[in-house]
């Protein structure tokens, strides 16, 4: 929230009603606004001061003693996101950042969050398993290993492999929003968003509280006992003998600003298929929790998380063809703790200005095992592999006369103990006869000018990695953007990256395989351009950019040799457009967008990839929610994909990825405490491959109810 003076006053105006959607009209309006009349339900327990802001639906409110002032300026915006280290709220910021709300999350015909992503146009999701058993993620032509993975701004990707990035421990129905940075973000999250960022916002363990970017921002005096407590339940199950249960509530505390929140669920299904001995190779079965809380006061705000994710799944195909029995079970456990410190540092002009200090601590560990003979190790061994990540991070920024400045320091340290990954162990136990252990440490400023029509938002990471005795580089970006007049807006950007490579990249020397552990980090420039128009009732945005990658990361084969090796590619280009158009009338929402991706490399005839060279060259995706009824809800969608690239499937035979198109469907009705859906995936019962080898299931039906208890 920025507040300007204001020379030339204007009348305020009065709401007694308002919409919650980020396309109402006082969204836009940039003028003095109150708001009459609240919800007790949507601002229960909320204590505002004159200095204190509310996310309410995506809205940032200001209270009536801030808009009532006569020399302040209030611009009501959407919710604040991690586009810049320093928090800008989404309508403020520089660069372009997609945001799948709690209200798409709902509607959508989805049974994990690996589902809600297909819904973004620049994404790639491609599914090797469905209920998110295993599904590789990229990002504008990337691979899975290319992109940022985070939990409420705590990065969770795994060093080993991004194969299982997405293990995450909370249920779709814990999900507040998903936020996308397309596009390289090297000075917003450092050595692993080479080609964007992906930030999982979960719910606030309390209704009442607001959220700064991705910290839990409590309003200075909650009150436990007029909240009690709040629970919600689902249970679903469908096809393939699928069912799935999951549980949320809400935990009152006698202790003053302390709220929390614990949820837990449950997935299981037989699969969609057989081995060719007629055995279950698509099966799953797993398990999350998720733990948090939140501690609020004026000066001190603390949020922190506990999870863990457990599952096995039949990988059939999935990482031979030769083998249609292969099995894996993967334990993730999620611990962070975060924190928003408030210092006053000076008053000038009416208003004071403060320091933020925004440190976190987080420990992630994970376990692999992976079974190329499904229960048996007489002639392949299984692989084991325990990782764990520590991370300390401190992000600062306070504002000034000059606009918000953000400044801070991150450590990351990555460890692996492995049956096949690293250096031979001093001391074998177990499973575990090699290691490996990498520390990073990297350095950002950022600057950010902030006027009514323009932001600016600059800056650098500088980083070290003890992995291959890498020196100190540097990797600036810049950001800028235009309002122009009451609905358009410009935006350019210019934004460089790395990405280290993963431990399997480096040492995974088994199976058909060969890597080389003197692999460079991927490097990656980038241009990008657009515009973006916005009314009450439509919004469109178009977008053009190029990406230039050095030393990009891939698995080759070349086929008179039959060996999969890692290799540094030397040159990569990936020019692109994007376009989105969504609306909103009456009763009916909808959206449609199209990208396009070419990548040009060197590649020869008899080379085949088994990841950067395959990339959607076009994608098309379209929803539209229709409110049938006031209690009876409908949304269909739609995903147009045409896949560059080639496999070998099971007889040998080289074959190139076709076109396909999915229809999916959910019909939803809705009572004060419950809700009752069906929802239908590939409608069509179109069988296609997105993967070499791992055909996808056909129509997958479910039906389901939610039950909120107040």
């Amino acid at each position: 929230m920025k507040y300007k003076t204001l020379f030339n006053q204007r009348k305020a105006l009065r709401f007694r009603q308002f919409t919650r959607k980020g396309y109402a009209l006082f969204a836009c309006l940039g003028r003095v606004v109150t708001i009459g009349v609240l919800s007790v339900a949507t601002l229960r327990s909320a204590a505002v001061t004159t200095t204190d802001t509310l996310s309410v639906a995506g809205a940032t409110v200001v209270s009536d003693s801030i808009a009532d002032s006569p020399d302040k300026e209030a611009t009501l915006d959407d919710v604040e996101v991690t586009g810049s280290r320093a928090p800008l709220a989404l309508g403020q910021a520089a660069r372009m950042v997609t945001v799948l709300s709690r209200e798409d999350i709902q509607a959508a015909p989805v049974q994990s969050i690996n589902d809600l992503l297909k819904m973004a146009v620049g994404v790639d999701v491609r599914q090797r398993g469905p209920i998110g058993a295993q599904t590789d993620i990229g990002i504008r032509g990337s691979t899975s290993e290319q992109i940022t993975i985070l939990l409420n701004g705590i990065n969770i990707c795994d060093p080993q492999t991004g194969h299982n990035a997405f293990d995450l421990p909370c249920d779709v129905s814990d999900i507040e929003r998903i936020e996308v940075l397309e596009g390289p973000a090297g000075r917003v999250y450092g050595t692993s968003s080479l080609v964007g960022a992906i930030n999982i916002v979960s719910l606030s363990p309390n209704p009442s509280p607001s959220r700064e970017g991705s910290i839990v921002s409590l309003s200075p005096n909650p009150s436990p006992s007029r909240e009690g407590s709040k629970a919600q339940a689902r249970i679903e199950g469908g096809s393939f003998g699928y069912l799935s249960a999951a549980g949320r509530i809400s935990m009152p505390s006698a202790i003053s600003h302390l709220t929390s929140s614990l949820s837990a669920s449950f997935t299981r299904s037989d699969g969609y298929q057989r081995s060719k001995a007629g055995a279950l190779n698509s099966d799953y079965c797993g398990g999350k929790a998720f733990y948090q809380g939140a501690y609020g006061s004026e000066q001190v705000r603390l949020n922190w998380h506990v999870g863990l994710s457990t599952k096995g799944f039949g990988s059939n195909t999935f990482y031979s063809a030769k083998y249609d029995e292969q099995y894996e079970k993967t334990t993730k456990i999620y611990t962070a703790l975060q924190g928003d410190v408030r210092c006053k540092m000076y008053e000038g002009r009416g208003k004071s200005y403060e320091l933020h200090f925004k440190p976190s601590i987080y420990w992630n560990r994970s376990y692999d095992r992976f079974e190329l003979i499904r229960g048996d190790e007489s002639k392949v061994p299984f692989n084991h592999h325990r990782t764990d990540v520590f991370g300390i991070n401190l992000n600062s920024y306070f504002d000034w006369v000059a606009g918000r400045t953000a400044f801070g320091a991150e450590f990351r340290n990555e460890d692996i103990v492995s049956g096949n990954l690293g250096e031979p162990l001093n001391n074998p136990h177990g499973h575990y006869k090699y290691g490996l252990n990498r520390s990073n440490l990297s350095f950002h400023l950022e600057h950010n000018i902030l006027l009514k029509r323009f932001t600016l938002s600059a800056g650098f990471v500088a980083v070290k990695n003890t992995w291959n005795e890498m020196p100190f580089t540097l990797y600036p970006g810049i950001d800028a953007s235009f309002r122009l007049g009451d609905h358009w807006k410009v935006y350019a950007s210019y934004n460089s990256s790395l990405r280290m490579p993963s431990f399997t990249e480096l040492y995974y020397s088994v199976g058909g395989h060969k890597a080389d552990k003197y692999l460079k980090p991927e490097e990656m420039q980038a241009v990008e351009g657009g515009v973006k128009y916005s009314s009450r009732w439509l919004t469109a945005q178009a977008s053009i950019f190029h990406h230039h990658a050095r030393n990009m990361i891939d698995w080759v084969m070349d086929t008179r040799e039959t060996v999969w090796q890692s290799v540094n590619h030397t040159k990569v280009n990936t020019f692109g457009q994007e376009i989105s158009v969504q609306g909103s009338w009456s009763r009916i929402k909808g959206q449609i967008a199209y990208c396009h991706l070419h990548q040009s490399k060197d590649e020869r005839a008899y080379l085949q990839s088994q990841y950067s060279l395959e990339y959607l060259r076009h994608k098309v995706t379209a929803q539209m929610t229709v409110q049938v009824t006031e209690k009876l809800e409908a949304m269909i969608g739609y995903r147009y994909q045409d896949r560059m690239g080639s496999y070998t499937d099971t007889q040998g035979t080289v074959k190139d990825y076709h076109p396909y198109s999915v229809l999916d469907g959910k019909v939803t009705w809705k009572e004060e405490n419950f809700a009752l859906y069906v929802e239908g995936n590939n409608l069509t019962s179109h069988r296609y491959v997105d993967y070499g080898n791992v055909p996808q299931p056909g129509a997958w039906v479910t039906a389901g109810v939610k039950i909120s208890l107040y």
